[in-house]
C-alpha cells in the first residue's frame, strides 16, 4: 500500500514540475519576486519568535545563526524535485505523532524526534534532512499557519524558483502555499535562522482541504 501512495505522489510530482516549466517563471529573475502569488509576501519588519523556537535556538544556537551563505530561491530540478518528495514521505512516514503535552508535559517543546512528535518535530527532521542534502537553510523557512478550525500549525516553506512549496505532516502532497487550506502568518527570515517575519497573507478565499 505504502508503495502504491509513493508511485502516485512521484506521479504527481512529475506532472507537477512539468505543469511548474511550462509557466512563465521569468519572475524568479525579477527584482521583486512577491508580485507573483506563487511566492507568499512578507512583511519588511522583524515579527515575534515563537516561543517553541526560542527555546529551540537557547538550546542550539549554532543552528539559529545568520545565513552566511543566502539565495533568495533554490533552483528547482528533477532531482531536487525528487529529494523534496523523499524527505516528506520518509517523515510523515517514520514519526508518530503525538502532542508536546502528551509527550513532554508541555504546551510547546521543539526539538529533534525521538520517533514521536507533533508539527514541529516533523518540521525540524525535513529541514535538518535537506540541510544535509545540500540545501540552503535561507530556502528550508519553519512557517506557522493558522487552520480552518482557528488552531495553530507549523509547516516547511521551501522557496524555489517555482514558488513557496509546503512540506506538512497533514498531507502526502507538496503544495504551492496558496494551494493549501491554512492561514499563513510567518515565517523564518531568509537572513537569519532565528529571527521571524510577518506573512500578509491578503487572500479573501482559503482553499478548502481536500
Amino acid at each position: 500500500m505504502l508503495v502504491k501512495q509513493y508511485n502516485l505522489i512521484t506521479l504527481f510530482g512529475a506532472i507537477f514540475l512539468v505543469f511548474l516549466a511550462s509557466t512563465d517563471l521569468s519572475f524568479a529573475k525579477s527584482a521583486s519576486i512577491l508580485d507573483n502569488p506563487a511566492f507568499a509576501p512578507s512583511g519588511s519588519k522583524l515579527t515575534s519568535i515563537p516561543i517553541g523556537h526560542a527555546n529551540f535556538c537557547k538550546e542550539r544556537p549554532t543552528e539559529c545563526q545568520s545565513n552566511k551563505m543566502k539565495e533568495a530561491t533554490a533552483s528547482l530540478n528533477q532531482n531536487k524535485w525528487q529529494e523534496l518528495l523523499n524527505v516528506n514521505s520518509k517523515f510523515n512516514a517514520s514519526i508518530i505523532p503525538i502532542t508536546d503535552q502528551e509527550l513532554y508535559g508541555v504546551q510547546e517543546f521543539w526539538t529533534y524526534s525521538n520517533g514521536y512528535g507533533d508539527c514541529e518535530e516533523y518540521v525540524l527532521e525535513k529541514r535538518r534532512a535537506l540541510i544535509g542534502l545540500g540545501w540552503k537553510a535561507s530556502s528550508l523557512l519553519i512557517t506557522v499557519v493558522r487552520q480552518a478550525n482557528g488552531q495553530g500549525h507549523a509547516v516547511l516553506m521551501v522557496r524555489t524558483d517555482r514558488g513557496d512549496l509546503i512540506l506538512d505532516n497533514q498531507a502526502s502532497l507538496i503544495k504551492v502555499w496558496n494551494d493549501t487550506p491554512y492561514r499563513y502568518l510567518k515565517r523564518q527570515s531568509q537572513q537569519h535562522s532565528a529571527q521571524w517575519v510577518d506573512i500578509i497573507d491578503n487572500r479573501t478565499t482559503i482553499i478548502a482541504s481536500r
